[in-house]
C-alpha cells in the first residue's frame, strides 16, 4: 500500500494491486472503492464547519458520519472534522482529482 496523504489523525492509502483505497481513521481502517471515496469527499465537504461554533445549530460539536452504505459509523468532533477535510482535500490533490471548494468557486 502506498501512502497518499497523512494528516494529524488520519491516513489515506492506495492499494494498487487490490484497486482500492484505505482510510485509517485511527480506531478503524476502512476499505473503499473510488466511488465510495468520492462519496466520502462529498459528505465531508458538505459539512458546515461554522455550525460547530454556533451553539444553537450544533450544541455538542459532533458530527455523525456514515460510510460505505452505512457499514461504518463515526462520531467526530470539530478538530477531527477539520483534519478529515484536510485529508480529503490534500489526498485528492495528490491523486490529481481535486475539486474547487465552495468558497473558491463563488
Amino acid at each position: 500500500m502506498n501512502v497518499i496523504f497523512q494528516s494529524t489523525y488520519y491516513t489515506l492509502y492506495q492499494a494498487t494491486k487490490e484497486r482500492c483505497f484505505y482510510v485509517d481513521l485511527g480506531q478503524k481502517m476502512v476499505r473503499m472503492s473510488l466511488c465510495q471515496l468520492l462519496s466520502l469527499r462529498h459528505k465531508v465537504m458538505n459539512i458546515a464547519i461554522e455550525d460547530h461554533f454556533h451553539s444553537d445549530l450544533n450544541a455538542h460539536g459532533f458530527e455523525v458520519l456514515m460510510l460505505c452504505n452505512k457499514e461504518h459509523l463515526f462520531i467526530l468532533n470539530t478538530l477531527e472534522i477539520l483534519d478529515l477535510k484536510n485529508l480529503i482535500a490534500h489526498g485528492f490533490a495528490a491523486m490529481g482529482l481535486s475539486a474547487k471548494t465552495k468558497a473558491l468557486s463563488q
